[in-house]
């Protein structure tokens, strides 16, 4: 396998079946976790921008005269979307210094609300999709990211009484 599919199949986990979108989501979990743990919550930030730019790189080189310009087993824009999704419980232990431990509700909501945003593709999602580009598959899982860290957020502050 060479280094673009490496990198477009998050490691190997888009070539796992079914549905290798939840797999990539599942895989980028983890790696999430290890990065928080080892180099801090906040490090999540910069490495879903790094993860973005070299996935977009690796898609664009996968996809290249080919095709299908979103095949199933590129799963590297889920993980960029996936860990946007959770930039709300990396916030929450920066700002609280909790354990990443404390905080499973929000892992749970952002894996669950970011596939609901990647699978149904409303509003901004499903127009970075139609765009038909290695872009364009990389943007809707952003959006999709963006939208569940919204809810993540909204969850939290319903939980701990902020909106009430």
């Amino acid at each position: 396998m060479n280094g673009t599919k490496l990198i477009a199949t998050f490691i190997g986990a888009g070539l796992l079946r079914p549905a290798p979108g939840t797999w990539g989501s599942l895989a980028a979990l983890p790696v999430a976790w290890a990065l928080m743990t080892l180099l801090g919550p906040l490090a999540l930030i910069p490495a879903a921008a790094a993860v973005f730019a070299l996935g977009w790189w690796a898609t664009a080189e996968e996809t290249r005269g080919k095709e299908d310009h979103d095949p199933a087993e590129i799963v590297i824009d889920e993980v960029a979307g996936q860990w946007i999704a959770l930039f709300p419980v990396a916030l929450g232990v920066a700002h609280t210094g909790a354990d990443l431990r404390d905080l499973w509700p929000g892992w749970i909501a952002a894996f669950v609300l970011f596939r609901l945003f990647d699978i149904w593709k409303p509003w901004l999602v499903g127009a970075a999709d139609r765009r038909g580009d290695a872009l364009g598959v990389m943007l809707d899982d952003v959006w999709a990211g963006v939208f569940a860290a919204v809810g993540v957020a909204v969850l939290a502050a319903l939980a701990h009484g902020v909106l009430m």
